[in-house]
């Protein structure tokens, strides 16, 4: 069997790192294999990708040395940030750009641009749509269709469905099932579920970019869940185990517990913003008749709207919905990124702009590049405690550090990091501060599962203290073991406001992988 891709004796260091990324590591695929790379966050999957296609160092200037590379003659690369992948502003340019590449003819490139983001489940009404008006999960779709028009010989492909709906996610790898069927795919994924069955073979690394396993699927999760758990890597079941566990269960018993101080908490932060008649019972938050929408001209159609609702402190709120239904519009419209309509309290303070949420809400956002401002992880992770002259900033900053797993990057660019390192950077950066409410949009995308339990662990102690948490996720597990509410989005409109216990049950859900529930509910 010839071989489709191969390194040997790779070496590698990333500027401001303290060790090597890789350290003589050899890897090679044949022709026609599927090949999955699991690994902690931070391993070097994707660089390795990027290496096997070239990008490092043709288009990405990192110090690397190898004794031999194969890069194929024909490949497509899917990348973990569709932002990073696109050539032109509109979803039809873009699409004939690649077709405009492979010399299809003009007359023929309607029908199949058309056929292409059909294929993703990506059905659009206007076609020459502008991509920065697109949701994440829409615009990864869109890099996909792209790339599966190439009709590469070889798929690199990080993490494809990451930003994608459930229905999205095996829609996608539906197709990339059946295009790649006779191809060389070398995928890396979090979302192992719809994966397994597909490819070959999985090559498993340790947190320092050692291969400690290379096996068939089957071999690699009956032998080696210790190493699996060790290193905090997604494996069938592990939601289940992680909700057996002792961690996990004190999180549970403590529940109960909230009420109280909460309340308290609640009734002490109003009295302090100057709300004396924003007492707890009247909950944090408040909407009615609320509209969010893009660009200035309110005159334009509302892209989110809430009829009536109201939260609580302490309460834990998952935002479920398909790809573009306004998920995110919402979270911006709540932080004042967007222009909005009708009313809006949080703890009985009318608001009216940025600088009335400012103090009391915390916004991570999809891509976690938007809210950098330095040009180091450590300068990142202190420029909230500088901006507010606190004395220690140093020994928080150090600690935020240790506390999100970063200590050892401090000195990298935040550019530079795995997509899971700059979501905890991200995440670490919006926690700094303590705010009374939590804004996340998908805030464990890209992340293993060691981290995604450590920081909803964190959002959970931050809760029980009296937060409030507005998390954008399509990780049902989160909506069953975390949340304390479910709210629904279709269309641009808040349709369902439920229990989370109500929402599985009435969506038929029992576990990972099943239909989303907004399918089934309508």
């Amino acid at each position: 069997m010839s071989i489709g891709v191969s390194v040997n004796g790779l070496r590698l260091k990333f500027a401001g790192s303290q060790g090597l990324q890789f350290d003589e590591l050899s890897f090679s695929v044949p022709s026609g294999q599927k090949v999955l790379l699991l690994g902690p966050s931070g391993c070097g999957k994707s660089t390795l990708l990027q290496v096997l296609t070239g990008l490092i160092p043709g288009a990405i200037d990192v110090p690397v040395r190898y004794d031999s590379i194969l890069v194929p003659s024909s490949w497509g690369y899917v990348f973990q940030d569709p932002d990073t992948q696109f050539c032109m502003p509109f979803v039809d340019e873009e699409m004939a750009f690649v077709l405009e590449n492979l010399g299809v003819p003009r007359d023929e490139m309607p029908e199949r641009i058309s056929d292409g983001l059909h294929q993703v489940g990506l059905d659009l009404k206007e076609l020459h749509m502008p991509i920065q008006s697109m949701s994440q999960g829409m615009k990864q779709r869109l890099a996909i269709a792209s790339i599966l028009a190439l009709k590469p010989e070889v798929l690199f492909l990080d993490e494809p469905t990451a930003l994608l709906d459930p229905e999205g996610t095996r829609q996608v790898w539906e197709t990339i099932k059946k295009v790649g069927k006779d191809k060389t795919v070398i995928i890396v994924e979090h979302k192992i579920d719809e994966v397994i069955e597909f490819v070959d073979r999985v090559v498993l690394f340790n947190s320092d970019g050692v291969v400690i396993a290379d096996d068939s699927p089957t071999q690699i999760f009956a032998e080696f869940k210790a190493e699996l758990q060790q290193y905090g890597i997604w494996y069938p079941g592990v939601w289940e185990d992680y909700a057996s566990s002792p961690v996990y269960q004190a999180l549970l018993n403590n529940r109960s517990e909230l009420t109280a101080d909460v309340k308290q908490s609640a009734a002490d932060a109003a009295k302090q913003l100057g709300g004396e008649q924003a007492d707890a019972g009247q909950g944090l938050l408040s909407l009615r008749d609320f509209a969010g929408y893009h660009g200035r001209a309110r005159s334009r159609e509302a892209k989110i709207r809430v009829a009536d609702l109201r939260l609580s402190a302490g309460e834990w709120v998952a935002v479920i919905g398909g790809n573009g239904a306004g998920k995110s519009t919402l979270l911006q419209s709540l932080m004042q990124l967007l222009p909005t309509s009708g009313g809006y309290e949080i703890i009985g303070r009318s608001v009216k702009g940025f600088k009335d949420v400012a103090d009391d809400a915390a916004y991570v956002f999809q891509n976690p590049e938007m809210q950098f401002v330095t040009n180091s992880v450590y300068d990142e992770a202190a420029f909230g405690f500088r901006r507010d002259g606190l004395a220690d900033a140093a020994k928080l900053t150090e600690e935020l550090l240790i506390e999100f797993g970063l200590q050892d990057k401090k000195a990298q660019h935040p550019y530079q990091l795995s997509l899971g390192q700059k979501r905890r950077l991200s995440v670490a950066t919006a926690m700094s501060k303590r705010q009374r409410l939590v804004l996340l949009d998908e805030p464990t995308f890209g992340q293993d599962a060691a981290n995604t339990f450590a920081i909803l662990e964190k959002l959970e102690g931050w809760r029980r203290q009296g937060a409030s948490i507005i998390m954008v996720t399509h990780d049902m597990e989160i909506v069953r073991y975390f949340s304390t509410r479910v709210w629904v989005i279709e269309s641009g409109v808040l349709t369902l406001n439920m229990e989370p216990d109500a929402y599985l049950k009435a969506a038929g859900y029992t576990s990972m992988g099943d239909l989303e529930p907004t399918e089934i509910l309508h």
